[in-house]
């Protein structure tokens, strides 16, 4: 008898325990041990019902809504999302095991006919038209998701996303505070985002090291009045030294050197780019912001070593970007202590003295 309850794994053990002692709605969420999931692919599965049923009823579903969840798991939450109002829920899965569980659940139920399984990895998918996204994101692909989701083609109301506690205080932080970031800048261009609660790592199983957040996303409905590729590459040379005064980073020979290129080679590499053809481009919005000093370079060589331009047009093009932070009066500003609308003052005032970021 102790060789046999010996023999029986500590996760078994656990999983034994809760379902003896939780009451059956509880029960029927708790991961099953079927096949093993996979932490580093941030395969943690949301088991708490209240948690479940807190994220619908804040996502706001209404009648005939088209809905998209990424990383559906076994499907905790998409019987939830099935049982509501919503018409129909598309659920983007990458691992055929979590693709084969959350079919049989959902057919066990009677609700396969308002579902549609994508078997593909999420940021390199193209999504159905949807209204709402619902989501329990895999840690690892927060950031370009939500790049996908704001900046891609897709139109929808809102996406309500659980996240990491310390991604989404990043995400919805304002100007002035500690965790303002690249991050927080560019969504804040194109849409508003709210924390909507906390959650427990308790609640997942396997539990995480950290606790997550539910975050509310809502894409505001005019587009703004900035190249937004242009923009996000302004925020990449802001936010990449956020401690540094904007003069400080402006005025480092390698910032200038690279912005002197992009610059003078602009217009070739936009024409070919538009005549490229589509495909998916992976945006990076800055989930973390590398704030490394650049060292200063010396040379002013291309990138075949030979030199490509003279001292002259560089003194000349380093005067412009000084004359557009003289007359924003932003150089001794730090970029996380400025709000959108004065960072895009001083893009303006560089762009229209030929200053290009990509």
């Amino acid at each position: 008898m102790k060789r046999a309850v010996s023999s029986i794994r500590s996760r078994d053990v656990a999983h034994l325990a809760a379902a003896a002692t939780a009451p059956s709605p509880a029960a029927a969420e708790a991961w099953d041990g079927r096949f093993r999931l996979h932490k580093p692919r941030g395969q943690h599965l949301l088991t708490n019902p209240r948690v479940l049923d807190a994220i619908v009823r804040r996502a706001a579903l209404r009648p005939g809504d088209a809905v998209l969840e990424v990383g559906p798991g076994t499907g905790n939450l998409t019987v939830r999302l099935l049982e509501s109002p919503a018409a129909r829920v598309s659920a983007v899965e990458i691992d055929p095991r979590m693709v084969d569980a959350v079919t049989a659940r959902v057919d066990a139920l009677g609700l396969a006919h308002k579902l549609t399984v994508i078997r593909a990895d999420a940021v390199e998918a193209e999504f159905p038209e949807f209204d709402v996204c619902v989501a329990n994101i895999p840690y690892g692909i927060s950031s370009p998701l939500i790049a996908k989701l704001l900046f891609g083609p897709y139109r929808f109301r809102a996406a309500t996303l659980l996240l990491q506690k310390e991604f989404a205080r990043r995400l919805v932080a304002a100007p002035g505070d500690s965790e303002y970031n690249r991050l927080a800048a560019n969504v804040r261009m194109v849409a508003d985002a709210r924390l909507l609660m906390d959650v427990s790592k308790r609640d997942f199983v396997p539990m995480p090291k950290v606790d997550s957040s539910l975050v509310e996303i809502r894409p505001r409905a005019a587009e703004p009045n900035v190249d937004l590729a242009e923009w996000l590459a302004f925020t990449r040379s802001c936010f990449g030294q956020k401690n540094k005064t904007l003069g400080a980073i402006f005025k480092q020979k390698r910032k200038v050197l690279e912005l002197f290129r992009r610059s003078r080679c602009g217009e070739e590499r936009r024409d070919g780019n538009a005549n490229a053809g589509g495909g998916s481009r992976l945006i990076a919005l800055g989930g973390s912001d590398d704030d490394g000093d650049m060292s200063d370079g010396d040379s002013n060589e291309g990138h075949d070593g030979a030199p490509s331009f003279s001292e002259e047009e560089v003194a000349v093009f380093k005067a412009k970007i000084a004359g557009a932070l003289e007359s924003s009066e932003l150089a001794g500003k730090r970029p996380s202590k400025l709000s959108n609308d004065e960072l895009l003052r001083l893009l303006k005032l560089l762009n229209e003295q030929g200053v290009r970021f990509q």
